[in-house]
Formats: C-alpha cells, sequence, structure tokens
C-alpha cells in the first residue's frame, strides 16, 4: 500500500502540486471567516441591551431656568440731594406702606426742597377749606346766604309794587303812624344806649344796647321808606331805580340759589382731583428728601449710611415683598402652546440643594421675545411653601407638568431612531432585529407615549441598535432622547 502511495506521488508535476495547495488554502481561509463571523456575532448579540414594552404612567413636563423675584419689589432712589440724617430700619426689617425709612438733613437740600415746606402748608390749608365748603359749615353759610338773597329779593319787588301803584288815603295814614311809633322807639333806644357809649367794645352791656338802636334804626328806616312810597306817587326816576335794585336782587338770588345747589351736591370729580392735585403735588415736593416704603413688605438691601452724602438718582433702599415669591423664566416657542395658567411645576435652586418646591403657573405672556436662538416665552411659576432660603434674584430650575397620563404604552427615548424622517425603534423577531416604525405622543424626559405603528405591550425592543441597524449617512437619523408632542 505505501509503495503503491510512494508511486502515484512521484507522478505529480509541480503544476499538480500548485493546484492542490491553493485548494487547501481557500478550505482554510473559509473556516477561519465562518468561525470569525460567528464570534462576532455572538459578541454582538451579547452587547445588546433589550427590554420589553409596557404599559405605565407617564409625566410630561417642560424645563426652563429663570430667576426668583418677589411679588412687588421697589429699588428706592434718592430724589434730591443731601447728607443723610436718619435711618430708621435695618435689612431684613418689615416695613408698612407709607413709612419712613431714611430721611435726609433739612438743612442739606437745595432750597427748592426746604421751601416746599411752606408751600405744603398752603396746599393743605386750601384742601381744608375746599373740603369744610362741602361740609356742615359750607351748607349752613349756603343756606344763610340764600336765605338773605331771597329776602333781599322780596323787599326790592316789595318796594317797587308800592311805589309804582300810590297808596290810598287810608294806607298813608297807617304807614305815617309806623313811622312815628319807630322814631319813638329809635329815640328811646338811643337814649338807653347814651349811658354805655363810652364802655369798651367788648363790653356786653354796651354791644346789647348798641344791637337794639340798630334795629330800631333799620326800622325806622323801612318806616320811611314804607311812608314814602305812599306819599311820593309813581315817579319815573324813583320807580327805574327800583326795578335796578329788583334785577341786581334776583341776580344775587340766582347765585345764591346755584352756589347752594352745587354744594348739596357735592364736589365734581374735577374740583377733587384739582384739589388732590394742588396737594399731592406739594407733597411730592416735600417728600424728595424721604425714603418711604411704597408697599408692605421686608427690606432687602441698604446702599447708604447714616451721614452719607447722597445725590439725586442714587441707590437708597431695596424693599421686597417676601410674602409671595415667583419665578420668572423663558420657554420657547416650540413648547409654549402646552404651558396653562394653573399647571403645577416644581422648583430647584441653585443655592439650596436637594429640596424641590411646589409651585403653580400664575402668569402665560401671549407675545413673544425674539433672542439669538429663537422665539421665548414669558412664564411666571408661584412657589407655594416658600422659605428663609428662598431670596430674589436666586437661579431656578423649573419643570412645568403639561401632562399627566396613566397606563399608555411606553418606549425608552433612548431607544427610539430616525430612519428616513420617520420615527422606528427595532424589535428582536426571534434572533433577529427588525425596526418598526411608530408615532408617539406625549414625551418625559426617559419616556414617550405610543400612540401608533406595528408596536405591541410585551415586543422586546432594543435600546442600543448597532449603527449597521440604521443608515449613517441619513442626516435625519438620531437618537430621540426628550421631546414633546411629536
Amino acid at each position: 500500500m505505501i509503495a503503491r502511495f510512494k508511486e502515484w506521488f512521484n507522478k505529480l508535476d509541480n503544476r499538480k502540486w500548485f493546484v492542490l495547495g491553493g485548494a487547501a488554502l481557500v478550505v482554510l481561509v473559509v473556516a477561519v471567516m465562518v468561525n470569525g463571523a460567528g464570534r462576532a456575532a455572538q459578541a454582538a448579540s451579547a452587547s445588546l441591551q433589550t427590554a420589553p414594552v409596557a404599559r405605565g404612567n407617564l409625566v410630561a413636563t417642560v424645563g426652563a431656568t429663570g430667576s426668583v423675584r418677589a411679588l412687588q419689589s421697589a429699588a428706592l432712589m434718592w430724589e434730591t440731594s443731601g447728607i443723610v440724617e436718619e435711618i430708621n430700619f435695618a435689612v431684613g426689617d418689615r416695613v408698612r406702606e407709607g413709612d419712613v425709612i431714611a430721611k435726609l438733613l433739612t438743612g442739606s437740600m437745595p432750597a427748592n426742597v426746604i421751601l416746599a415746606q411752606a408751600d405744603l402748608q398752603t396746599a393743605q390749608d386750601a384742601m381744608e377749606d375746599f373740603e369744610n365748603s362741602f361740609g356742615d359749615l359750607g351748607i349752613s353759610q349756603a343756606q344763610k346766604a340764600l336765605a338773605d338773597a331771597q329776602d333781599t329779593y322780596e323787599k326790592a319787588a316789595r318796594y317797587l309794587s308800592s311805589i309804582s301803584n300810590p297808596g290810598r288815603a287810608v294806607d298813608i295814614d297807617q304807614a305815617q303812624a309806623n313811622l312815628v311809633l319807630a322814631q319813638d322807639r329809635l329815640n328811646r333806644a338811643e337814649e338807653a344806649y347814651e349811658p354805655y357809649a363810652g364802655r369798651s367794645e367788648n363790653d356786653l352791656v354796651r354791644a346789647n344796647f348798641l344791637l337794639q338802636v340798630t334795629e330800631a334804626r333799620q326800622q325806622y328806616d323801612a318806616a320811611l321808606r314804607q311812608y314814602n312810597a305812599r306819599t311820593s306817587g309813581s315817579g319815573s326816576t324813583p320807580i327805574a331805580q327800583a326795578e335796578a335794585d329788583l334785577a341786581l336782587a334776583q341776580a344775587q338770588l340766582d347765585i345764591a340759589q346755584q352756589n347752594y345747589d352745587e354744594i348739596m351736591a357735592g364736589p365734581t370729580a374735577l374740583q377733587l382731583a384739582a384739589a388732590q392735585a394742588r396737594l399731592a403735588a406739594a407733597q411730592a415736593s416735600v417728600d424728595m428728601g424721604y425714603i418711604i416704603a411704597p408697599f408692605s413688605g421686608t427690606v432687602t438691601d441698604i446702599y447708604p449710611n447714616q451721614g452719607d452724602q447722597v445725590n439725586a438718582g442714587s441707590s437708597a433702599v431695596q424693599v421686597d415683598d417676601l410674602s409671595t415669591v415667583q419665578v420668572v423664566v423663558e420657554v420657547s416657542e416650540v413648547d409654549i402652546n402646552r404651558v396653562q395658567v394653573g399647571q403645577p411645576a416644581t422648583i430647584v435652586l441653585d443655592a439650596v440643594q436637594d429640596v424641590q418646591y411646589p409651585g403653580e403657573v400664575v402668569a402665560v405672556a401671549l407675545s413673544g421675545n425674539v433672542t439669538q436662538t429663537g422665539v421665548n416665552f414669558r412664564v411666571v411659576v408661584e412657589l407655594e411653601d416658600a422659605d428663609a432660603n428662598v431670596r430674589p434674584g436666586m437661579t431656578a430650575a423649573v419643570n412645568i407638568v403639561v401632562t399627566e397620563l396613566e397606563g399608555v404604552l411606553l418606549v425608552p427615548n433612548r431607544a427610539v431612531r430616525v430612519q428616513n424622517g420617520n420615527r422606528v425603534v427595532y424589535v428582536m423577531r426571534g434572533v433577529s432585529m427588525q425596526p418598526v416604525q411608530i408615532m408617539l405622543g406625549a414625551s418625559s424626559e426617559t419616556f414617550s407615549e405610543v400612540i401608533g405603528g406595528d408596536l405591541a405591550e410585551g415586543d422586546v425592543i432594543v435600546l442600543n441598535p448597532p449603527v449597521s441597524s440604521f443608515d449613517p449617512m441619513d442626516p435625519s437619523n438620531q437618537f430621540m432622547g426628550g421631546g414633546g408632542f411629536n
């Protein structure tokens, strides 16, 4: 047997030896490649991370960063120059609206501010007179003026009537008798007053007798006019004068009536506004030397010290109403339509570690601000349980809860890819991966809601499909993290 093999081996020429060697080499390379591919497949399969598709709850949020502010905030400045005389509060003190926080030394202020004190007193007096004119005193004075005008008018009317119609003999006799009686009363009153005429004007007895003389003389003058009217006839000159007196009395009565009606109706809005404006202008000039709290709050900063020289426009005091604290953030136009007043939010401050403050959206701007990165809309979130650690000006990260879903089909965001403009996930079908197109709804930072596509609960999806499973040249292909409504 061995001899026969040697004989066959010796008969082979060199060309046949080359063919046989090449065939053996091919077999060896194929074997090595098959073995390497198997190992590579095993390694790739071992490196895949998978997870089953399941239902769960989804809380979708919109995140933004902003700064803390008080509900009301005022940076108060000096309105004139001078030397700080008093600082009545310290940082952290509570103030009420109208409290004087600080004031300047009067003599150190400009002359116009100092003289404003006198202007203020004049304006206050004018305001008091204005108010009194519509009060009880003003009403009483208007009533008396109206009554006097009415009496004057009636007397003028009677006098004109009397001289226009000459009296009868009996009327003349009566007028003469009244005149004689009035003359007698006047004589007796003057005689009674005479012993006291030299006394002081403040003497009550003298004043009483003088009053009796005055009243007696008025009665005598009236009786004389009545007698003259009965005896003088109807000359044109006395009648013309009487008519003029009556016209004047009518005009005075009309004015008194108008004044009374206006006082009874009270001041008009224009009158009140004008009076208040004069007083406010004078008060504002005086207040230039003071720093006054514009609302109730907390003093959060004081810039000058007592004795400092300050100028108009220099910073004085910061007052904040810390009873309500808010965070103002800028939300992108992509997300703004999902943000609404009343939505809950969580706030985290850089300065307060490991604490989440609850909050609520209280305002959403209707117009946006154009920035270098796009259009942003201003959103105000109010903190519900702010403590002493929360201070205006701090940086805050806000997450606004825009959607809360229960029992929806969810996929991890890290498993979603984009191919040819479509969102896909890779599902294990046996030992191979297959891309499945899906439609997404709401998204959180880690999961998205599946609202369409050939994906069912329990399907095993690949969280980290290899690069070879999609087209790397497709610019739309990217990792899908976070998101929103898609």
